[in-house]
């Protein structure tokens, strides 16, 4: 069975798992913009970054039969130093018009900061502006829900945004009710030890519906694991799931989703 995995971050992978994924049915990806395990001591770093996702990864992907799309933006851990972040969101727009790009992502709040929310809002703006999807990260701590809330408040008060071309990643039992109610996509970030495991996340499934719902692997630089994906898939299947549910999660969902950009493809 074929699969998308929409949120993972492959610059903090090896070539070998671009194999692996490839030989257990991955066909495309999306790699949102984030941290590179430090902080970047400069706006070129993040230029060079945007490239390496715009250049190098698609080529990389390309070997194993993968189609490889991204996302554009500075992430909220690099957000408190409102005037280095402004500098960065100035090269959004020159990045939107690449061919594999599919919006603005992945942005949001790490510490709910009101610097984090002032340049949140202003990326959301850029999105506006130029008609984009956009990926939302949602806080690591346990103020989850109340950033949650401050991120869809800000998106809600940009009157041009449509919630259905908002995914809002990283929920969890406590969020993502919250995120399905007011019209939203709601993404699960698959983690061996944090967020949702392939069995936290089947209970979701179960507790509310395949509608609007992803799952994801992040794949990022802590502990992590790039099959997440297919292994909640055979959580699925142990629980006696149909396949039409395992494969609107796992293929059926993001494809949906993504294909509002006009550039996904597969």
């Amino acid at each position: 069975m074929k699969y998308i995995d929409p949120h993972i971050h492959m610059v903090s992978r090896t070539t070998d798992d671009y194999e692996r994924m490839a030989q257990a049915g991955c066909v495309a990806i999306t790699e949102p913009a984030f941290w590179a395990g430090f902080d970047r001591s400069s706006p070129q770093g993040f230029y060079d970054y945007f490239r390496h996702l715009t250049e190098q990864e698609p080529a990389r992907a390309a070997q194993y039969g993968i189609k490889h799309h991204s996302w554009i933006c500075i992430n909220p851990k690099e957000a408190e130093d409102v005037g280095f972040a402004r500098e960065v969101v100035q090269m959004i727009p020159e990045f939107l018009q690449r061919e594999s790009v599919l919006g603005v992502g992945e942005i949001g709040l790490n510490k709910n900061s009101r610097n984090e929310l002032t340049i949140l809002e202003e990326q959301i703006g850029v999105a506006a502006q130029h008609g984009q999807l956009i990926l939302v990260h949602t806080p690591h701590l346990e103020d989850k829900l109340k950033g949650t809330k401050l991120i869809m408040d800000a998106i809600r008060r940009n009157g041009d945004i449509d919630p259905g071309r908002v995914l809002i990643d990283h929920v969890e039992e406590h969020t993502v009710e919250h995120v399905l109610d007011r019209g939203f996509w709601a993404g699960m970030t698959l983690y061996p030890d944090t967020k949702c495991t392939p069995q936290r996340a089947t209970d979701i499934i179960e507790m509310y519906g395949a509608e609007r719902l992803w799952i994801n692997s992040a794949g990022d630089w802590g502990p992590s694991d790039p099959l997440a994906v297919p292994k909640c898939r055979l959580e699925m299947a142990r629980r006696g799931h149909d396949h039409e549910t395992i494969e609107r999660i796992s293929f059926g969902n993001p494809l949906e989703f993504l294909s509002q950009s006009g550039k996904f493809a597969i």
